[in-house]
């Protein structure tokens, strides 16, 4: 029951992304089954009952061939054309709520404390975005339809040979239910172990190739390349033995689907033979029920690889479940994050907040009270480690505080690092503003002091950018960055060390166009840096998480604070 609930809120997600385009693809393969068996067995009574009516002259002038043989037509035009659109509209459908999934997974790590836990482990966050949320599909294309569609088959079979023999008919339809469901609940209860190391060792081959590849330069350095190369060997040996481990057991799933197939038809033999010598049915319906029960146990088989792969679904469904955001409307999810100050003249108000990073329980800010008036300049001043870029991710809503209240205006953040995308520069802009006009995007280009140089490249905004935008120089990385900061229209802006690791000169002229560019918004900078600093109005000091000055431009002991800053 524990592990049922904790894959409820997927398996719900999922039926409710999309349920009337699911239950129609789960009754298309029902359709498809039902024709496919009702061909079958018309074909065998046809041909039996033809062949008998061949035998005398008066009997075979009065044998209707004409709508035995339409209904064969139709059975196998309508088992074509139905097959076509289940696998349309089952298809469609998955895709259409894996995506509904993907987007809800977004909004979760959108969460305070989500993304930053992810990204302490890259890996995992790609593997969530590709493999987890692709293993549900199984959910519903493996197992859901196939499930029903055999159930649909047992019924069937059960109800044909139940108007020869009612006793024989439930025998049937119980006999396919319990062996055809069984093999499969045997192979997911067998094969959920394989499933699971199959699943690790997926993680940890893409997660040491990636280390392998980005972090190639630091191995060699460290001479550990030959060691991260046999971690590498040994993730794939693992994935190996979990593949032959789920090889062997479809082997033997297939083998126990042929031989209760065999059982079955050897069965339905015996017991037509019995009711043609008893004169209860003749040579045509026991064909008819021959090739009947030979295509009931058919559509059980097709849960094999559906419970092969059941291990791995659930856990993508246990590990997902956490992350996925309530389905809300944008406008009632948005009052989960922090409200605005009730003073209309405020940006940010931080009441006795205090707050730890997850997993600590030591507290990184304690009983930081700040206020921000609009359009005024703050500075964040001290040693590495007192706090200050934690009470940036604070405010920025990156995690949520412990105790105290949070209330700021709409914000963006710039961080120390750069995040650019392989992508091509246009899309990097628009990151800020999706429906900006490419006028829109030089202007803030030339704010930013980068226009021209992106005149002078051959594709201009089309520029591709590579990996973390490889391509660009580092001072041309932070202009991008400071133009799409430029693009975000929010009266708050979180500066966390823009001039960081930037030369003296580049520093100087992104510092002077910041400057011009931010009247009318209120700054927010994290720094050590005096030209940064030089920004502020008031200079707040942070040490070991608490505020020990709050010192305001004008002042000796402003000055005296950032003279004791460190210079270019």
């Amino acid at each position: 029951m524990k592990h049922w609930r904790d894959v409820q809120p997927v398996l719900a997600a999922f039926w409710q992304a999309q349920p009337r385009r699911l239950a129609l693809g789960a009754a298309l393969a029902l359709l498809t089954v039902l024709m496919g068996m009702a061909l079958l067995g018309l074909s065998g009574w046809f041909i039996s009952a033809t062949a008998l009516a061949g035998l005398q002259a008066a009997t075979a002038l009065r044998f209707d061939v004409f709508m035995p043989s339409a209904g064969i037509r139709l059975l196998a035009l309508g088992r074509t054309g139905s097959r076509y659109a289940e696998r349309l509209v089952t298809h469609d459908a998955t895709f259409g709520v894996l995506a509904a999934l993907r987007e809800r997974l977004f909004r979760g790590w959108a969460r305070p404390d989500a993304a930053r836990r992810l990204l302490a482990r890259p890996a995992r966050l790609l593997f969530r975005l590709t493999a987890d949320i692709d293993a549900l599909e199984s959910f519903y294309l493996r197992l859901l339809v196939p499930a029903i569609a055999a159930l649909g088959a047992a019924l069937f079979a059960g109800v044909v040979l139940g108007f020869m023999n009612a006793w024989i008919g439930v025998a049937l339809a119980l006999w396919l239910v319990m062996a055809g469901w069984g093999i499969a609940l045997a192979v997911a209860v067998r094969g959920r172990p394989a499933s699971l190391r199959r699943a690790h060792a997926m993680e940890a081959l893409r997660a040491r190739a990636a280390d392998l590849v980005s972090g190639q330069t630091e191995l060699v350095m460290a001479g550990r390349s030959e060691a991260q190369c046999e971690a590498l060997a040994a993730a794939d040996r693992h994935l190996a033995n979990a593949d032959h481990a789920l090889n062997r057991l479809e082997v033997r799933a297939g083998m126990a689907y042929g031989m209760a197939g065999t059982l079955t038809l050897v069965a339905v033999l015996l017991a037509a033979a019995a009711l043609v010598g008893d004169g209860a049915i003749g040579a045509p319906a026991a064909a008819l029920a021959l090739l009947v029960a030979l295509t009931a146990l058919e559509p059980f088989a097709a849960l094999r690889r559906g419970a092969l792969e059941a291990g791995r679904a659930w856990l993508a469904a246990r590990r997902l479940a956490p992350r996925l955001a309530p389905d809300l409307p944008a406008e009632v999810a948005a009052t989960a994050w922090p409200a605005e100050p009730s003073d209309a003249g405020l940006a940010l108000c931080l009441a006795r907040v205090v707050a730890a990073h997850p997993g600590s329980r030591v507290p990184a800010l304690r009983d930081i009270s700040l206020t921000l008036a609009t359009g005024e300049r703050v500075a964040l001043i001290g040693p590495s480690g007192a706090g200050k870029s934690t009470l940036l991710a604070l405010v920025a809503g990156e995690f949520a505080a412990a105790s105290g209240e949070v209330r700021c205006v709409p914000h963006c953040l710039l961080t120390q690092r750069t995040e650019l995308f392989h992508d091509s520069l246009r899309d990097n802009l628009r990151l800020a503003d999706p429906g900006a006009a490419d006028a829109r995007l030089w202007a803030a280009l030339q704010a930013a002091g980068l226009s021209q140089e992106v005149r002078a490249m051959a594709a201009g905004l089309d520029t591709p950018l590579g990996e973390g935008g490889l391509g660009l120089s580092g001072g041309q990385s932070r202009r991008l960055a400071l133009a799409r900061l430029m693009l975000r229209d929010v009266p708050l802006w979180l500066l966390d060390e823009p001039t960081e690791a930037l030369d003296t000169a580049t520093a100087h002229d992104v510092l002077q166009r910041l400057d011009a560019q931010a009247a009318g918004h209120t700054l927010l900078v994290a720094t050590h840096l005096r030209r940064e600093a030089a920004l502020a109005h008031r200079l707040i000091s942070i040490q070991d998480g608490r505020i020990t000055a709050d010192l305001r431009r004008g002042t000796a002991a402003f000055d005296a604070a950032l003279k004791a800053l460190r210079p270019d």
